[in-house]
């Protein structure tokens, strides 16, 4: 294992005192187990420290924060390894868990579970993020996440808003596309509202005659931050040349690729934590090829189940196409009002979510 010297000349480690080092050292060699720490005094310099995965790969984060004085060297291999354990909820079907590869450190999942708000601000029908204003919508997502926390205390649950920032269109549009892209200054606009509650955001675009090849890079600046993920939409995909709304759409494993690879170079361009992409499903046409799509250790996928009704309708839909083509993680979606629509349907309750195998990861409530 080479380690490489990103300091700056004439810096160097600063060790306490050799019984403490000398545990920080031992604690991050048991096998990728435990953080390794580096120890640094407060004239360290703010280069990118060298980080050493499980696979031995080197990876050099941002810049630390000046008043840091302990930055983590190492994936926690043997956490990760417990946590996919524990969402796989005791699955014995030998599908779960997927076969995966080690995310950069500072992933998200599964350490943490994230429920969402979905929506466009233009609109009142397309979900709870446009509906209400700010301030009742904000109160209401953290209130969820609250009811989630209750319900499973062994995970940490963050919010998430989750904008549609291309929205499939009946009409073809300047473009012929049958898609329309949101101003600039609306996702900045969700920016703001996440930034008050420390929520994640995800973009999310529903292409229509477009491709994910032309709409993805549109947002690279965003996808540059931090907090910034992704999401796309297969059943607004219409690569059979219909206008959206007249049959359910698709995207190819090779489609779902180009993204991740998109996302894990700016990933690792800028330095910045792995990335998370949610693509939506409720028929097994929506993804097809699921065996060819590749995992990254830049960007972690998350299946999340689209379809609304009865609760019985949407477990099954989950065991089928979600459950039964495992990628990597899982979502699960509610809606408020179409969850109502069929007699006896109801919203389901965190507690009756997380009976699922495996737990879903991600919640999207629209």
């Amino acid at each position: 294992m080479d380690f490489v010297n990103s300091f700056a000349p004439g810096k160097q480690l600063k060790i306490f005192t050799m019984k403490k080092s000398v545990w920080l050292w031992i604690l991050a060699c048991i096998g990728g187990t435990a953080l390794g720490y580096a120890l640094l005094s407060n004239d360290s310099p703010k280069a990118a420290i060298p980080v050493i995965t499980s696979a031995d790969t080197i990876i050099k984060p941002g810049p630390a924060d000046p008043g840091l004085k302990a930055v983590p060297l190492f994936l926690d291999s043997a956490a990760y390894t417990a946590a996919v354990l524990k969402v796989t909820n005791g699955d014995s079907s030998g599908k779960w868990p997927v076969k995966d590869v080690f995310p950069l450190p500072g992933a998200i999942l599964p350490f943490k579970r994230i429920v969402a708000f979905y929506g466009n601000l233009y609109s009142k029908q397309m979900g709870i993020l446009g509906e209400l204003p700010e301030q009742q919508m904000t109160e209401k997502l953290l209130g969820e996440v609250k009811k989630w926390q209750e319900a499973d205390t062994t995970i940490e649950v963050i919010p998430a808003l989750h904008y549609i920032a291309v929205t499939a269109q009946q009409a073809p549009g300047a473009a012929g596309k049958y898609r329309l892209r949101m101003p600039f200054k609306e996702i900045d606009r969700v920016l703001k509202m996440a930034e008050k509650i420390n929520a994640l955001v995800f973009i999310d675009i529903q292409v229509g005659l477009s491709t994910v090849q032309s709409e993805v890079p549109e947002f690279e600046k965003y996808l540059k931050l931090p907090n910034v993920h992704f999401g796309i939409d297969p059943e607004f995909s219409m690569k059979s040349g219909h206008a959206p709304g007249k049959v359910v759409g698709t995207y190819d494993a090779a489609d779902i690729n180009f993204v991740t690879e998109y996302m894990a170079k700016l990933v690792r361009e800028n330095n910045i934590p792995p990335k998370i992409l949610v693509v939506h499903r409720f028929t097994q046409a929506m993804v097809t090829n699921y065996k060819q799509i590749k995992l990254r250790p830049e960007v972690q996928v998350v299946m999340d189940m689209d379809g609304w009704g009865h609760q019985a309708r949407k477990i099954n839909t989950y065991r089928r196409f979600v459950y039964g083509e495992p990628v990597q993680f899982t979502g699960f979606k509610l809606f408020y009002k179409n969850d109502l629509k069929e007699a006896g349907g109801h919203l389901m309750t965190p507690q009756e979510v997380l009976r699922l195998k495996p737990q879903p990861i991600y919640i999207q409530y629209q």
